[in-house]
């Protein structure tokens, strides 16, 4: 029996990966216009990190995480199934707090749950995601919406919508948490399995349940927007005010939580109708004190994740097409084919890209060949332009062809292609 991928863990293909390199470059362009700088971190951490920053009653730590002893049989390590808690390990141990109180980074790569796979949700999938460490001030919220809303316009996603909302601070939420454990008490028997069992000790995540039962119980539960203390409430009104001076439209939503433990404050995401019931493409917030719950400084922070799979889908007709050859070199002969594989490495070196037939075709199934991979010029190769030193020079779209001598082919190219 063949050996097939793990259920869940999918081959990204030729034909599909040149989508996910033209996201990859838009993030380093947007991103890098913002003053963001790319950080690598391990896709295994110590489990410890995950339950300190996550939580221990979230969904993700309880049922979803990767977790196994190495073989020591003494440390207890996790493919991360999350971003923010790596990038803050490294911004500790790395004490890159110290090289600038301001720091802005971001990170492309796998995640790791263990979910039931279904559309644009999978056992191994990819996050894009910006973290800023070091400021309070409301202004870097909306300027961290900003790019996230820069970058969906540069890939061409315009289908989404921006949700907000503030869940406070410890000061304030304590009150609110209590006020909505009683709310949820007197409704407990409409409440699925998982809501009941969580209820006390994540009472949030029980406005975030997709189970019809949960949504219709909980359609008039108590709005954490009337429970935020004055500085929370300030803070939420100044982010309103920035986002609406940028111009960027948004909406709040009461009702939005986030599934980690570590969010305080501004919370968001973007939300599509294109996606069935896994509608947000990208979401975050701020986590002023998880730098500290893991043992760095006392800074604030603030960052979102977005799923790439998710865009990859929403891209749908609109996926970027594989890079076509510039110059298909059909031969005849030997002698020919050792001339071409000259002269396509030396275009090769010029940045040209260039294909030809390896295995003796005839001219007519090498002419499929340029046709198949959609080459944009075409160039026969055969005795009698080996002795000529010339060859006709085929465009492949406009159908027409013009005499060129050999020994500028590379010079040519170059230019046609500067020119396209």
């Amino acid at each position: 029996m063949a050996i097939s991928a793990i259920k869940g863990m999918n081959d990204i293909l030729p034909g599909d990966v040149e989508t996910w390199q033209f996201l990859e470059q838009k993030v380093r362009e947007v991103f890098g216009t913002y003053g963001f700088n790319e950080i690598r971190t391990p896709v295994a951490e110590k489990t410890e990190l995950f339950c300190r920053s996550i939580g221990e009653t979230t969904d993700i730590v309880e049922k979803e995480m990767y977790t196994f002893l190495d073989k020591s049989e003494k440390n207890s390590l996790t493919l991360r199934p999350e971003g923010t808690a790596p990038v803050m390990r490294s911004f500790i141990q790395n004490r890159l707090h110290a090289l600038d109180p301001v720091n802005k980074l971001y990170y492309m790569g796998p995640m790791f749950r263990y979910e039931r796979p279904q559309k644009g949700r999978y056992r191994q999938f990819h996050q894009i995601g910006a973290e800023v460490i070091g400021v309070e001030n409301p202004m870097i919220d909306a300027q961290l919406l900003a790019m996230l809303h820069h970058y969906f316009c540069e890939i061409g996603i315009e289908a989404v919508q921006l949700q907000i909302n503030s869940l406070g601070c410890p000061a304030c939420r304590p009150a609110y948490r209590q006020v909505l454990i009683s709310y949820l008490e007197s409704r407990l028997d409409n409440l699925c399995g998982d809501c009941q069992r969580r209820y006390q000790t994540n009472p949030l995540r029980v406005l975030d349940c997709k189970v019809s039962s949960c949504k219709e119980s909980t359609t008039d539960a108590p709005s954490v927007l009337d429970h935020l203390c004055g500085e929370c409430e300030e803070h939420f009104d100044a982010v309103k005010r920035h986002l609406c001076t940028l111009d960027i439209p948004f909406v709040v939503n009461a009702r939005m939580v986030r599934g980690l433990d570590y969010y305080v404050r501004t919370t968001f995401e973007l939300v599509t109708d294109q996606l069935g019931s896994q509608n947000a493409v990208a979401a975050g917030g701020r986590y002023d004190g998880l730098v500290e719950s893991l043992d760095g400084p006392a800074l604030p922070g603030i960052g979102f994740a977005i799923g790439v799979e998710r865009l990859v889908l929403m891209k749908g007709e609109a996926k970027v097409p594989a890079r076509r050859p510039d110059l298909f070199i059909a031969t005849m002969g030997q002698e020919a084919a050792d001339k071409a594989f000259v002269l396509m490495s030396q275009l090769q070196r010029t940045g040209i890209r260039a294909e030809m037939d390896y295995q003796g075709k005839s001219l007519k199934a090498q002419m499929r060949r340029a046709n198949k991979l959609a080459a944009r010029y075409s160039l026969v190769l055969g005795e009698q332009e080996l002795q000529s030193g010339e060859a006709d020079l085929k465009d492949m779209d406009q159908s027409t062809q013009q005499k060129i001598v050999l020994s500028e082919l590379v010079d040519l190219m170059g230019k046609l292609r500067a020119s396209a």
